[in-house]
């Protein structure tokens, strides 16, 4: 007996492209992906209750039917799986992506300070800090460097919510790095006292 022949109601041949039935376990795996975004069979199983080589027989026949992917991952036995993505949009320029973050991290800003005093009293402190520092261009990359470096370790709980610990929560982190160029007026001052 195959993988196919356990989906295919009896007497009924099995033909490229043939939906896949209704089962209770892809069902509750479909929800976990939605609901989570990126899940393996291990984690499935501990979520959902089932086995992991339950999980794991569903989730490649959610795949061969095409209703969920390999997620990307860094090596490793584990395969994580996420829905099946869309044909992508063409990417927004560097420049268009980058003008639509700022305006999101300034609104997100402004959604705290608005909002703070509904949140749990553990969590209405923020951090916030600024610093002016003379470098040169190669000093800036190695600063922004070790900033993306000290967030590594808690990249992937982005994509592998599991992989959270109790309690965690989303918290934005915001660095901008730039040169801080002289005002008009400075440069009109500093021709005045020439």
């Amino acid at each position: 007996m195959t993988e196919e022949d356990v989906d295919r109601p009896t007497g009924h041949p099995s033909t490229a492209g043939e939906e896949l039935r209704e089962h209770e376990v892809r069902t509750a795996l479909l929800d976990l992906l939605a609901e989570v975004g990126v899940v393996t069979a291990t984690e499935a199983a501990a979520r959902l209750g089932y086995s992991s080589g339950l999980c794991s027989f569903h989730l490649r026949q959610l795949a061969r039917h095409g209703h969920i992917e390999e997620a990307p991952h860094r090596g490793g036995r584990a395969r994580p799986w996420r829905l099946r993505r869309p044909a992508a949009a063409p990417a927004p320029s560097a420049e268009d992506f980058g003008a639509l973050a700022r305006g999101l991290e300034d609104e997100s800003w402004q959604h705290w300070l608005d909002q703070r005093e509904q949140a749990p009293a553990e969590w209405r402190r923020d951090e916030a800090f600024s610093a002016v520092a003379y470098l040169t261009p190669e000093e800036m990359n190695r600063m922004a460097a070790v900033i993306r470096g000290a967030l590594a370790p808690y990249q992937d709980r982005d994509h592998r919510p599991l992989a959270r610990p109790e309690g965690a929560r989303p918290v934005a982190l915001i660095t901008r790095l730039f040169p801080l160029l002289p005002h008009q007026a400075d440069d009109a001052d500093a021709a005045d006292e020439d």
